[in-house]
């Protein structure tokens, strides 16, 4: 790949019509359902791996690694060198993944294939790429909307059939069959989706950005394993905190130089794009919390809380919310072109905060956490999916990769913070005797995670005064 652009290249793209969507969207489904297998299943893969909560939350965190250092180099070789090569090749990775995880007769092989898997997490800034290319903006924005809530249900179908696969036959099909999915949906893309013109560039990429970018994500994610470890050194924590601020010092200092950063920082200033991302943050941390704490909540059985579920039945359990999840990812998207992203972020704050403080005394009947679920997966998928929808029609198009990335990345990570966080908080109160995390620990888990979703309040509270002085 060099800087110098074809007349193909520059050309006008084409607009497509549902059919192409539609094949995106059936990818984004096939990767969702890929994506979501973990959750229902975490208790079951503790139990064969013998694993602590906080071990496991790494499983489903390694392929959330991968996604964190990926997904900005993604979106910037989609903006310069087209959506859809860049998504093709990256299929081709998750695909290798996929069927080493089914195929993995150890955890770290199975560790080694959720890395390859996390890659997936590019594909949604890819897929933005396309649909703002080639359709226009207020019906891109109700398409991204559709892809992300695609994504989502996803979800539902892997959390509604993990369970039956691992139990049934094992928990290698989990991983085999949504694998086959992602396959033959990347077939009917590269079939059905014309190609995007790259971006005319006569500069190199910035591939010194590229790796202190990636340095800096990947030091941070693998840091919260070391710093939600209840047995971790004040050393090593130091450490983590140490090369996290060096890697992200020396990202900024070359992209201010560089005369094509990797990133445009003026970008990353603007109030729209820094707000996008810091309630994006809030919101998917307290999000994390909830999908590591309710799966252990319905799987244990201690005395007076918990329900003994198993795996089948945590995925039924868990189905109504990822419904919730898909429905309120297209309706963010229709949201965002109507009210603009903040009313729907304060709504989608206010009712997690209270659902979160009702959980904390209200958890001992199904329906409870359930519909916590359900209520959370909405307030948070409206809320991010608005973000996203807002922030990819509010850049220039040449940018739309490199922005959504980014939040696609805050998005990843918050949900990965939240999730070790959960699982330190169950592994820090456990009962000496059993093994298994006390009422008190889901208690506290719920009242933190509250406390966390009504932080996007106070920021909103702050910038309105910022901006009346």
């Amino acid at each position: 790949m060099n800087g110098t652009s074809t007349p193909e290249s520059v050309s006008s793209p084409a607009r497509v019509g549902g059919l192409s969507i539609g094949a995106l969207g059936v990818l984004a489904l096939a990767l969702g359902s890929l994506q979501s297998v973990v959750e229902p299943s975490l208790p079951l893969l503790q139990r064969e791996l013998d694993v602590s909560p906080a071990e496991g939350a790494l499983i489903g965190n390694t392929l959330l690694i991968t996604g964190a250092v990926v997904t900005p180099v993604a979106g910037k070789l989609g903006d310069r060198y087209g959506g859809k090569r860049v998504l093709v090749w990256l299929m081709a990775v998750v695909s290798a993944g996929g069927l080493l995880a089914g195929l993995a007769p150890s955890l770290p092989v199975l560790l080694l294939g959720q890395v390859l898997q996390g890659v997936m997490v590019g594909v949604l800034p890819l897929s933005f790429i396309l649909v703002r290319k080639h359709l226009p903006a207020g019906r891109s924005q109700v398409a991204i909307g559709l892809v992300a809530a695609l994504f989502t249900a996803g979800g539902m179908v892997g959390t509604l059939f993990a369970g039956p696969l691992a139990e049934g036959l094992s928990w290698h099909w989990m991983f085999a069959l949504p694998t086959i999915a992602v396959i033959a949906s990347t077939l009917a893309v590269i079939r059905l989706m014309p190609h995007d013109p790259p971006v005319r560039s006569g500069d190199r990429l910035d591939w010194p950005g590229v790796v202190l970018l990636s340095g800096t994500l990947l030091v941070f994610m693998l840091g919260l394993v070391t710093m939600t470890d209840a047995d971790a050194s004040r050393s090593a924590v130091g450490l983590v905190v140490v090369a996290v601020v060096a890697f992200g010092t020396g990202w900024v200092v070359v992209e201010r130089r560089a005369s094509s950063p990797m990133v445009d920082l003026r970008m990353l200033a603007k109030p729209a794009i820094w707000t996008s991302c810091l309630f994006t943050f809030i919101m998917t941390t307290g999000f994390g919390m909830v999908l590591i704490l309710l799966p252990q909540l319905f799987a244990v059985s201690g005395d007076g809380y918990g329900f003994g579920a198993d795996t089948t039945a945590i995925g039924l359990l868990l189905l109504p919310g990822a419904i919730a999840g898909a429905v309120s990812d297209s309706v963010g998207g229709i949201a965002a072109r109507r009210f603009g992203p903040r009313p729907v972020v304060i709504a989608g704050a206010v009712v997690t905060t209270a659902t979160m403080v009702a959980l904390v005394s209200l958890h001992d009947a199904e329906w409870q956490p359930v519909l916590a679920k359900v209520l959370v997966a909405l307030a948070t998928g409206a809320g991010t999916t608005a973000l996203l929808a807002g922030t990819a029609t509010a850049v220039e198009p040449k940018d739309t990769g490199i922005a959504t990335s980014l939040l696609v990345v805050t998005r990843v990570i918050g949900v990965a913070l939240g999730a070790q966080i959960g699982g330190a908080i169950l592994a820090a109160d456990d009962d000496p005797m059993t093994g298994r995390p006390t009422e008190s620990a889901f208690v506290t888990g719920f009242a933190v995670a509250g406390l966390v979703a009504a932080l996007p309040l106070v920021v909103v509270l702050i910038t309105k005064k910022g901006a009346r002085s």
